[in-house]
């Protein structure tokens, strides 16, 4: 399902970036990029975890408790890809019909001209990857009315405004129509900005889903039985034997109305089991246990406190472990998702002299 799909929301945002110069006298679209390359960025690598890197010194999205990724890019324009392919075989021929009845005035299709599409100016792009829960302790959900996914991407919207409010204003701004005051204000601007996102990603799942298949012993006989009455029904209409059909002797009905109204019926349940199919398709997958932004961060939290207490209790008797395993569940909580956890943004919940993150 677009926008909504394995318990998070995909936002896409697609802003006008204004024409003309600041009073600088920079494009918005330079200042734009200079903004962005100058905006900070979550712990990555190990080289952000020495001393000398506060851990205030972060991306202002992580002060988001929903965020799992998201990205700024600059789109001056839209990507050619090519012309429109075309069949060799029926170019071909096409131009040899062309030469014979238009001579040397034909035009070889090969050569005509093509629309391009074309950006009316520079965009700003803004994706994001969020819970789709309405609290970071929720479990994510599985489904959501377009209302309720509506619902997610205004509360979102205003977490942003109430979390980073100087960091947005200050990239927006360069934006048309971007004069907010209030979260409201920020929020409807999102909602006008958004585009459909129809390739969301997601890898947070630790077995295969569960999906369920299509109900084949219910659909095939819905198939096949109208077609059936419709070709038992032509088959008797073409050797002209009138009402051989048990329908036809039940209903009145002759070779040819039978085979109107099967046809009818056939065509009614093709387009009923497709309408289905489409329908079944478009349902969102189902989320996975541990798929959200918490669960993430406290399993990699765990993962690195147990490798250290492992490496500690190398040669312990079984009491001091027995002692001490329960002294780290204790402290650490791994059923309480919520806390004590990894901060977001950064790639180890320890820095680099040992001492726990903030």
């Amino acid at each position: 399902m677009p926008n909504f799909d394995t318990g998070h929301y995909f936002l896409t945002l697609l802003s006008p970036i204004k024409q003309g110069t600041t009073a600088d006298g920079i494009s918005y679209a330079q200042n734009l990029r200079m903004l962005l390359t100058a905006l900070r960025t979550a712990h990555q690598s190990p080289a952000t975890e020495g001393d000398d890197v506060s851990a205030q010194d972060n991306s202002p999205f992580v002060l988001s408790q929903r965020t799992h990724i998201c990205r700024f890019v600059v789109l001056d324009d839209v990507v050619f890809n090519g012309r429109v392919q075309r069949n060799a075989l029926l170019t071909k021929l096409t131009m040899k019909l062309m030469k014979r009845f238009q001579g040397a005035e034909a035009t070889n299709p090969l050569l005509e001209p093509q629309d391009v599409d074309r950006l009316n100016c520079a965009y700003l792009m803004f994706t994001a990857e969020i819970d789709a829960s309405r609290r970071p302790e929720d479990a994510l959900p599985q489904t959501l009315t377009l209302e309720q996914q509506d619902e997610v991407r205004d509360t979102y919207a205003r977490e942003l405004w109430e979390t980073m409010p100087e960091a947005i204003h200050e990239i927006y701004k360069n934006c048309e129509g971007f004069a907010p005051t209030s979260a409201e204000d920020c929020m409807r601007y999102m909602q006008r900005c958004q585009v459909e996102t129809t390739l969301p990603f997601n890898d947070y799942w630790l077995e295969p889903p569960e999906l369920p298949g299509l109900p084949g012993k219910i659909l095939l006989p819905l198939l096949l039985l109208p077609l059936g009455v419709t070709l038992l029904a032509l088959l008797s209409w073409l050797l002209q034997l009138d009402k051989v059909l048990l329908l036809g002797w039940l209903l009145g009905l002759s070779s040819g109305w039978t085979l109107l109204i099967g046809s009818a019926l056939t065509a009614a349940a093709f387009y009923g089991v497709y309408r289905y199919i489409l329908a079944n398709g478009n349902k969102p997958m189902p989320a996975g246990r541990y798929a959200d932004l918490p669960s993430v961060l406290k399993a990699l939290y765990t993962q690195q406190h147990f490798a250290q207490f492992a490496i500690e209790m190398q040669g312990k008797s079984d009491e001091e472990l027995y002692e001490q395993f329960g002294q780290f569940i204790a402290k650490h909580k791994p059923d309480d998702k919520m806390s004590p956890s990894q901060a977001p943004g950064v790639i180890a919940s320890k820095t680099a002299n040992g001492g726990e993150q903030a």
